[in-house]
């Protein structure tokens, strides 16, 4: 009998070695990491710690954590008149002879004079008057000054309609899309969505984009509505739009799930990460293995640290350890990153003692 289990020991021990290794859901570490010593390896391994961290947050090549936005503040009460504004003029005139007042008549309406390229209404007699950057208040009395030249008696009514210079278009994710005139400079980008119904319902962490002049800035829904110093002034011609945020990151290995995962929020840190998935296995993960890894540019490799050693890195966190754990709660996950949790050796050690009981007839113990 003895000699029966010495030959079933061996036989178990020997399996590694035959190939014959316990089905595993992820690789374990060194399996990973193993050959990151070698110079012709194509990755980098980096242990982050609180000592380095600030120095991998400064590496380029990635964009900053979260969405660019724009500075708050509110914009002058008032509208101000701009190309392709439409004016509505009326001249009151009783003199004899007006040349601006037709024979018998005490006014003249001028509706729909359009406010040109260059920031002008025409007016008979008058000629080319700038408008565009005053007020309506003080585009009247500037029209007002130059009808004076001509008939010093006569008085100006004006009024203004918004053109697409002093509109904002609504474009999509809100109940009521469309194109909106600004009734004044102070209008925020809170107060425009309001004027567009609010946000669609359903949108998965719906970021707000704000389209100006050509660069579009960006902020989460529950950023901007917890920080209202943050609500922007609009401006005539920007475009705003709310989408679901399209940013991910992957979870592989003895994770709680293995998907892809969207960002909840403008910035995730490695330790919410491994939250958001589920945390990590309690029967096969290695705490001592998570890692994370991310593709840089090549023009960002620097050889003297300040840069990526390599354009794959696999940032390595041990969760055992204190420093570890606050550097993992800062490490901020970039869109495209893969967070990896190592299989722990015990699995892999528990299945060789089932096999071993097995074969010495103590699986039913």
């Amino acid at each position: 009998m003895g000699k029966t289990i010495i030959i079933a020991l061996c036989s178990v021990l020997a399996l590694p070695t035959m190939g014959c290794n316990a089905p595993r859901g992820a690789a374990v570490t060194s399996e990973i990491l193993g050959g990151a010593a070698d110079p012709a390896a194509t990755f980098a391994v980096v242990s982050v710690s609180k000592t380095n961290l600030h120095q991998i947050a400064d590496w380029p090549g990635l964009p900053a954590p979260g969405y660019r936005w724009l500075k708050g503040g509110r914009g002058a009460a008032g509208t101000v008149l701009r190309g392709g504004d439409t004016v509505d003029l009326t001249i009151w005139d009783s003199s004899e002879n007006s040349l601006l007042v037709p024979p018998g008549a005490k006014q003249v309406a001028m509706p729909g004079l359009t406010v040109s390229p260059k920031g002008t209404i025409f007016i008979p007699y008058v000629g080319e008057v700038v408008v565009s950057g005053a007020s309506v208040d003080r585009a009247r009395e500037e029209v007002q000054a130059r009808v004076a030249e001509v008939s010093p008696a006569a008085q100006v009514v004006l009024s203004a309609q918004a053109g697409s210079q002093n509109a904002v278009d609504l474009v999509s994710g809100m109940q009521r899309p469309g194109t909106y005139p600004m009734p004044d400079r102070d209008l925020s980008v809170l107060s425009m969505l309001a004027q567009g119904g609010g946000i669609a319902p359903g949108l998965r962490n719906p970021i707000i984009r704000l389209i100006r002049d050509g660069q579009t800035y960006q902020i989460s829904a529950s950023r901007l509505l917890e920080n209202g110093s943050l609500d922007a002034a609009m401006r005539g011609g920007d475009k705003l739009l709310v989408e679901e945020d399209d940013r991910y990151f992957t979870a592989l290995g003895a994770t709680g799930s293995e998907k892809l995962i969207y960002f909840e929020k403008d910035r995730i840190t490695a330790l919410e990460a491994m939250s958001i998935v589920g945390g990590l296995s309690d029967t096969r993960a290695d705490p001592k293995g998570v890692l994370i890894l991310r593709n840089y540019a090549a023009s960002a490799v620097r050889p003297d640290g300040k840069g990526p050693p390599k354009t794959d890195v696999v940032f390595t966190f041990d969760l055992t350890q204190g420093d570890a754990l606050f550097a993992a709660r800062a490490f901020s996950v970039m869109p495209g990153d893969t967070v990896l949790v190592t299989e722990s050796p015990l699995p892999a050690a528990q299945s060789v003692l089932v096999s071993l009981a097995t074969l010495l007839g103590l699986s039913k113990f």
